[in-house]
């Protein structure tokens, strides 16, 4: 038995990376998804790759008439939303001093506020259901502590992990489970920006940061999409019905809580 035949999921950022193998894992365990992205072309050829349990929509997590429409879409076209992942996030970097409140709007209006208000979204529709669901939402390493370049995107996650618990302690009189991953490093796209981040602002050579990195976690590597499923998996299925409020580490090691 697959552990989520016939499932409704949702998954925001999915047209690539880690979002993009949560759909991957989610389909060949049964369920239904919606490839959610701002880019719609690229949702859409992502959701063609996959195969017929997967479509496109858009969706810009910043904007409520987007995040509403999102959530009507999925409904028009799977009958119901049984699971949401917001994945969603934006990241930056900069000294202190050099932090802008453009910056600053940009990523807690995508990682914050689009986490906020996608939850709350789903839950609606969750709750007019009347048969529970899951929120998984993804933390990040970098909201456990601090990182000198990183403020303002450490502290959106740390925002992510007290929504989570919140949340969770509020929506689970309606059977809705609201949990949270924190991955560590994961390669791809998004590392090979941050890498190049890190190279203009502490003069590393391209490659150098990323190396350093990897070196540092216990398990020896970088994560992979592949390496964060399974938790996805779990916390989306009826053996994480009484889990709530929780933030999972899988990072390799990298922090212990």
């Amino acid at each position: 038995m697959k552990r989520l035949e016939g499932k409704s999921a949702l998954i925001t950022g999915s047209a690539r990376g880690i979002g993009r193998g949560f759909a991957e894992a989610y389909v060949r365990e049964g369920a239904i998804v919606a490839i959610a992205d701002i880019n719609l072309d690229a949702a859409k050829e992502t959701a063609a790759e996959i195969g017929d349990a997967a479509y496109a929509i858009q969706i810009d997590v910043s904007n409520q008439d987007s995040i509403d429409a999102a959530i009507a879409a999925v409904v028009a076209k799977a009958g119901k939303l049984d699971i949401l992942i917001n994945n969603a996030a934006l990241f930056d970097a900069a000294e202190t001093v050099d932090i802008t409140r453009a910056s600053y709007d940009k990523l807690y209006a995508v990682n914050v506020g689009g986490t906020l208000f996608t939850m709350q979204a789903a839950a609606r529709q969750m709750i007019k259901q009347g048969h529970g669901g899951k929120i998984i939402n993804m933390a990040s390493q970098a909201g456990r502590r601090g990182e000198s370049l990183v403020l303002v995107y450490c502290s959106t996650k740390a925002a992510v992990i007290s929504m989570t618990q919140s949340a969770g302690l509020n929506l689970i009189k309606h059977g809705i489970n609201v949990n949270a991953i924190a991955p560590g490093v994961v390669d791809g796209e998004h590392w090979a920006h941050v890498d190049t981040m890190f190279a203009t602002l502490e003069g590393k050579k391209p490659g150098q940061k990323k190396a350093e990195v990897a070196a540092g976690v216990p398990a020896g590597r970088f994560a992979t999409p592949d390496d964060l499923t399974g938790m996805a998996i779990f916390l989306a299925s009826s053996e994480a019905d009484y889990i709530l409020s929780q933030t999972y580490n899988v990072d390799g090691g990298q922090w212990m809580s």
